[in-house]
């Protein structure tokens, strides 16, 4: 099969543009990862590219399958100028990185958890899951490999992260919606979840 990422770096600049920076990390044992960003207006978008390389595999599968299974890159969207949103591409690739390191099939729905802050000061040491489809449509591979999903990030607080494993992510984006939320407010506070 060809190299997907070129053609998923073409999806990614036909949906958002032209990318105004881009950085890449490598961790030991797996491919490099970069992270794009993306400015257009009041919005900075970051983007995976290199997590959808190769398909997420079943981490008790006795062999991993080369071409069929899941494959997704991560977004996150953010208003820039009231924190240093910049400082997330680490823990983005760290994210992105997971399948291969951790054996993680990331889906809508999921919480991925960073360890720590998305950025210096941020509220937020987690992340939702969303589904993909909205902001960059899913890219169709030639068969039988699986599309590659463009999945959005929507940060959560801890007391979200700890609601939402209570009560799920449907009634997490509830209280979000429910409670007017800007998910893009890279300082917002936690819904109310009482």
């Amino acid at each position: 099969m060809a190299d997907v990422l070129p053609l998923v770096e073409a999806r990614l600049r036909s949906a958002l543009g032209e990318p105004d920076a881009r950085a890449a990390v490598t961790f030991l044992g797996t491919d490099r990862i970069e992270v794009l960003r993306f400015t257009e207006g009041d919005v900075v978008r970051y983007a995976t590219l290199g997590m959808s390389a190769q398909p997420m595999a079943d981490p008790t599968a006795v062999l991993a399958d080369p071409v069929k299974g899941p494959r997704a890159e991560l977004v996150l969207s953010v208003r820039p100028g009231a924190a240093d949103t910049d400082k997330v591409l680490r823990p983005l690739a760290v994210l992105a990185a997971s399948p291969q390191v951790e054996g993680l099939i990331v889906a809508p729905g999921a919480s991925l958890d960073v360890g720590g802050a998305l950025w210096p000061g941020a509220p937020f040491t987690s992340v939702l899951v969303a589904e993909s489809g909205g902001l960059v449509e899913d890219l169709e591979l030639d068969a039988p490999a699986d599309p590659v999903r463009f999945l959005p990030l929507l940060p959560m607080t801890p007391n979200e992260a700890a609601w939402k494993r209570v009560h799920g992510a449907g009634a997490l984006q509830e209280r979000w919606l429910n409670g007017g939320t800007d998910l893009r407010d890279p300082s917002r506070r936690s819904v109310p979840l009482d």
